[in-house]
């Protein structure tokens, strides 16, 4: 599961997106490929905040990247998240409804005509926080452990079942071990009786 990008975009008086700031993680890719994939984020990331009406939430597939985005009702203010197809959709919105929420207490909204001027540094520390789904959703966190704990269960069952037809054999052995004892009596007692010694 991987995060490249978070974006934030805003619509000016002209109804035209402006990207208010962004942060990137291409560190997946190699040194030469990490431009053209910015560009192609960049791109993907304007589009799919053109595309949403307000108070919308979307998940748009653009092949290999996946695309969550979320459009503010009360003010023009859209958050875009670009992710790997593996990256969970309930935390992908949850991440972007509280760095929205967090940008528009630092930064009101009639800072938004200041482009150029906007520093929001607080979005490389969500980038890099947030590759773990767990960091952002306690739900997801609760839903590991109750696997791991499945598991854990799971092979609890196994080894007693395993246990349950190592005891079944020794069962059987003993069974076996048995009639072959009272076989091995009889016939000693059959030979010991043509020679008794009186």
């Amino acid at each position: 599961m991987k995060v490249y990008s978070i974006s934030i975009y805003s619509k000016d008086s002209r109804n035209e997106v402006i990207r208010l700031t962004a942060e990137y993680d291409l560190s997946s890719f190699g040194f030469f490929q990490r431009s053209t994939v910015q560009d192609i984020i960049m791109v993907i990331s304007k589009a799919i905040a053109a595309g949403t009406k307000p108070g919308q939430r979307q998940r748009v597939e653009e092949q290999p990247y996946v695309g969550y985005v979320y459009s503010r009702s009360d003010i023009p203010l859209t958050g875009v998240m670009i992710t790997d197809e593996e990256y969970p959709q309930r935390v992908s919105f949850s991440v972007l409804n509280k760095i929205l929420d967090e940008f528009l207490i630092k930064f009101p909204h009639n800072d938004f005509s200041k482009v150029g001027t906007i520093s929001y540094p607080e979005l490389k520390t969500y980038i890099v926080k947030y590759q773990d789904p767990k960091q952002a959703d306690q739900i997801v966190k609760v839903q590991e452990q109750l696997d791991e704990t499945k598991q854990v269960m799971n092979r609890t069952i196994e080894s007693l079942l395993q246990r349950g037809e190592k005891l079944d054999d020794l069962i059987d052995r003993s069974q076996e071990i048995s009639f072959q004892s009272k076989a091995f009596y009889k016939q000693a007692r059959k030979t010991n009786s043509c020679c008794t010694i009186s």
